[in-house]
């Protein structure tokens, strides 16, 4: 590792630390230490960074704004890379827009919503990076992100970079097929959006962001939804006739606000939370014999 650290420095990759406290990188703010934790400064210097861990066979894992992601108490062995800064540029040409996958959602649909471009609306409050939208799917309102995706960049296991077309992604209802058939990670998306009414668009965005602050506890920390929606039923609804909302573990609390989220009420642990799930699973299995599947994210040490 140390030889590693000593070469990824050399080469100016950009922010290179180790045992990097991971709670400081999510929404949750939850989260142990990386071995090795890499924030590239652009593209290329995510290749070398790439090339670095392929040399010493190093374990990898990639982060963006750490929304949707619960890291274990014990940290994540090997490197811990995140797309942030270096990898948030955004291109706009006519209708078509070129971005980072390290840009904020939020900020995207800000700006993009300000240029009388729609399509982005129902992300205005995603919290989250680009990559990671991309990634799972993320959607809310009526709309994800399979509507308006062309193509994306993405990162493979092996190392390689390659663009796959929207039909390529093989989206589904929070899904991609970078989660399980063909494991990566997006580097640069590139969407297709429609002209349309500045003022109109601005407001559908400001409602969509109003109903979000109104319904969820984004004012604490949490991850977002924390389980998918097992249709016809929506995960909330279940949790909450459940009589589970306000029930907490040790830090871990489920929302007063919303059903389908868990804050972390002060000093939370991933056990906690880990802990939280489970119950939630049990109970609404027990009453409506239904199966709980979780959204976000759970990664690192066990």
């Amino acid at each position: 590792m140390k030889e590693a650290v000593e070469k990824l420095k050399d080469l100016q990759v950009g922010k290179v630390l180790e045992n990097e406290a991971l709670a400081n990188h999510t929404t949750m703010k939850i989260g142990g230490p990386a071995d090795l934790f890499i924030e590239p400064s652009s593209v290329d210097n995510l290749e070398k960074t790439m090339e670095v861990i392929k040399e010493f066979e190093l374990k990898w894992t990639v982060i963006g704004r750490g929304s949707n992601l619960l890291v274990s108490d014990m940290g994540i062995e090997g490197a811990v890379i995140k797309l942030g800064k270096g990898l948030d540029n955004l291109e706009i040409n006519d209708t078509e827009i070129t971005v980072g996958a390290g840009f904020s959602l939020v900020s995207l649909s800000v700006q993009i919503s300000k240029k009388g471009l729609a399509g982005l609306e129902f992300a205005s409050g995603i919290p989250g990076s680009v990559g990671g939208a991309v990634y799972m799917n993320a959607g809310a309102h009526g709309s994800d992100i399979s509507n308006i995706l062309k193509k994306a960049y993405v990162l493979f296991e092996d190392g390689s970079l390659e663009w796959l077309t929207k039909e390529e992604m093989e989206f589904s209802y929070r899904t991609s097929v970078l989660q399980k058939k063909r494991p990566g990670i997006v580097v640069v998306a590139v969407f297709s959006l429609h002209s349309g009414n500045r003022e109109e668009i601005v407001e559908r965005m400001q409602n969509n962001k109003n109903y979000r602050k109104e319904t969820q506890p984004y004012n604490l920390p949490c991850a977002g939804s924390i389980f998918r929606n097992p249709l016809p039923n929506h995960a909330g609804k279940l949790v909450q006739e459940a009589d589970l909302r306000g029930h907490s573990i040790g830090g871990a609390k489920i929302s007063e606000m919303h059903g389908n989220f868990i804050v972390n009420a002060g000093n939370g642990r991933a056990e906690d939370v880990l802990a939280l799930i489970q119950h939630v699973k049990d109970t609404v299995y027990e009453k409506y014999g239904i199966e709980m599947e979780t959204e976000v994210e759970i990664i690192g040490r066990k």
